[in-house]
């Protein structure tokens, strides 16, 4: 095994160096969020970016906004740790785009125009559904960036030394209002342009780790592995399926609930659907997708080599001990592999990573409340561009600073599995209503409604009385014991009340779907015409 992970947490590499290559990258994107900010003077400008990104380059900004610190710090702790069960994560992540291409991309792209609600309301009553759907996107996407800030906190701790819960909280804090920053000045235009050069940066940075570490065992996958079950302190059951989820009923379920969530949520997340209208057309939506699958493919597959080689050079039981647990895998092995200036790398590609999903996320959520809220529940529909980008603004600010909050009260938590609840959330409140709107003639306000609100509400009951909250060591809230419903996610039960509630509310409602928006909706939807 490997030192004890004091010794290795205080001499990891240089926190100067750390932070010089994270702030030339905070440099760099600033630069460019402010050349392209000239233009955010419309609605379309600020929240879609004019519509004038290619697939390809919005392919890649896909890959940015989805790869999050989850992914990156998360996945490969749980490879790590607790071997074949952490690269499940890896495989949910991956094939849940299958759902998003075939499903709901180019449907998505001629149905709508900035936001979800465009599609959710497009054929029923705007105000109720409106609600509803913005509702549903500020929840989605404060729990999405709980998890960003998170791992920040961790990241922090291991990489600057900064071990002291306040001197954490400062850091996020200050991630925080580099974030903001961002999104009030360059709107969708910037946040893309960030998203596709962190995306670059950290596709790069695991295919060089990868290599480097393949070299260090001859490229034989099997001396690595080998020397993974050597150092991790389950033995040659971290190379077999059960590790974390086979040993007991409960945990295999537990399981089967997770898989559900990682592979229907992604085509619900707010900030996915809306990245389909920053491109022209429905081909290039499809083709953003084709992009995205191809580049975290690469991605998804390094995170395995990754994995197994932090628990090979770095050891299960030193990840564990360190300051944040399983989100220092990828940090401890890049000073293992490459020093400090491959770590320098790592940090600040990691704190890229951050930065740029909350950004998306925050971006999102503030024109589900500027556009959906405001302009048309407040205004009526008779909002002034100008003064919708402004109400988007100011919801940023509110947005950005309660995700601190939550980031500061989360922090150490692990962040894949957190970023496992915000899909859960996903697939119940978002992915029945798009399903059902676009594909069921007779679905209704009613059951548009039933299905949000039904969804979402049985997923947050649930994990708050869930082990996530309380009740185990590695709850929120571990002191305490209020959980009685016993998997750590809901979706297995969350999804399909969702969805049983849609059913049940357009059956057992009153009011008819208008045949004639239900049919201009299909055309629209199919062929683009009108979009």
């Amino acid at each position: 095994m490997t030192a004890p992970i004091d010794t290795a947490a205080e001499s990891l590499g240089s926190p100067a160096l750390n932070m010089t290559v994270f702030g030339l990258f905070v440099a760099i994107t600033l630069y460019i969020v402010y050349k392209v900010s000239h233009r955010n003077t419309s609605t379309a400008d600020y929240y879609a970016a004019g519509s004038t990104f290619t697939g390809t380059q919005n392919g890649v900004a896909l890959t940015g906004d989805y790869l999050s610190a989850a992914s990156f710090l998360g996945i490969a702790g749980a490879i790590a740790v607790h071997g074949y069960d952490g690269f499940l994560y890896s495989i949910g992540f991956l094939v849940a785009w299958l759902v998003a291409l075939l499903l709901v991309a180019e449907l998505v792209r001629n149905t709508g125009r900035f936001t979800m609600g465009d599609v959710l309301a497009y054929r029923m009553r705007q105000r109720p559904v409106r609600a509803a759907a913005a509702t549903s996107t500020l929840v989605i996407s404060f729990f999405y960036m709980v998890a960003q800030m998170a791992g920040a906190g961790g990241l922090v701790a291991l990489l600057l030394n900064v071990h002291d819960k306040n001197g954490q909280a400062l850091v996020i804090t200050i991630v925080g209002l580099i974030m903001i920053f961002y999104v009030l000045v360059g709107g969708m235009k910037g946040t893309t342009w960030v998203q596709i050069i962190k995306a670059t940066m950290l596709v790069l940075c695991v295919v060089l780790m990868t290599v480097f570490l393949l070299g260090k065992f001859g490229f034989s996958v099997t001396a690595l592995l080998d020397e993974a079950a050597a150092n991790n302190a389950t033995g040659k059951a971290v190379l077999e399926p059960g590790g974390q989820y086979g040993k007991s009923a409960m945990s295999q379920l537990d399981f089967v609930s997770l898989s559900l969530a990682l592979i229907l949520g992604a085509a619900g997340l707010p900030h996915v659907l809306m990245r389909f209208y920053t491109v022209p057309n429905a081909r290039q939506a499809r083709r953003s997708v084709v992009w995205a699958i191809g580049a975290m493919a690469v991605f998804y597959l390094a995170t395995l080599v990754i994995g197994y080689g932090a628990a090979a050079l770095v050891g299960s039981d030193t990840i564990l001990a360190s300051t944040g647990k399983e989100n220092s895998a990828a940090p401890l092995l890049a000073f293992e592999i490459g020093g400090t200036l491959l770590l320098g790398i790592v940090s600040a590609v990691a704190f890229a990573t951050i930065l740029a999903v909350v950004a998306g996320l925050t971006i999102t959520a503030s024109a589900s409340f500027a556009h959906d809220v405001y302009a048309s529940i407040v205004r009526r529909g008779r909002a002034e561009p100008a003064a919708e980008v402004r109400v988007a603004r100011l919801t940023a600010v509110v947005i950005g600073v309660l995700a601190m909050v939550g980031g500061i009260l989360a922090n150490g938590q692990n962040v894949a599995f957190l970023v496992a609840l915000a899909f859960a959330f996903a697939a119940s409140a978002n992915l029945s209503t798009l399903l059902y709107s676009l594909f069921w003639k007779r679905f209704n306000t009613r059951g548009t409604l039933w299905a949000m609100y039904g969804g979402l509400g049985s997923c947050l009951l649930l994990v708050a009385v869930s082990p996530v909250v309380s009740g185990a060591p590695t709850s929120i809230f571990p002191s305490l014991d209020f959980q009685f419903f016993p998997l750590s996610n809901p979706g297995l039960v969350s999804i399909p009340i969702s969805f049983l509630a849609g059913f049940l509310g357009t059956v057992l409602g009153r009011e008819k779907a208008d045949p004639e928006k239900q049919a201009e909706m299909e055309v629209r939807s199919l062929t683009g015409i009108g979009a």
